[in-house]
């Protein structure tokens, strides 16, 4: 089954993610993306704090659409298992 958009759950500042959620039928995935990756993906050198959600907006399909790819490859971490996101996942 594919995922579906969950919901944005905001930004975590000791860890430097944007945690958010996928779909699959009517389980919630938990999914994180680092702040770094972000950047990347706009070639900033660095967000600031308050820009964060604006930012994950703008690029919520692209995010989305890696985190689909590895959660279809099983490449789930943590308790409970979720997707975490990283430049290195975006890289072509």
């Amino acid at each position: 089954m594919a995922l579906t958009r969950g919901s944005f759950r905001g930004y975590e500042f000791e860890r430097m993610v944007i945690l958010f959620s996928m779909i699959e039928g009517e389980k919630e995935i938990p999914c994180a993306i680092s702040t770094s990756a972000l950047d990347s993906l706009e070639s900033l050198s660095r967000s600031k704090a308050n820009e964060r959600e604006a930012q994950f907006m703008r690029l919520r399909d692209r995010i989305e659409a890696c985190a689909a790819r590895k959660f279809l490859a099983r490449e789930l971490e943590g308790t409970p298992p979720g997707i975490i996101l990283r430049s290195i996942d975006f890289r072509t």
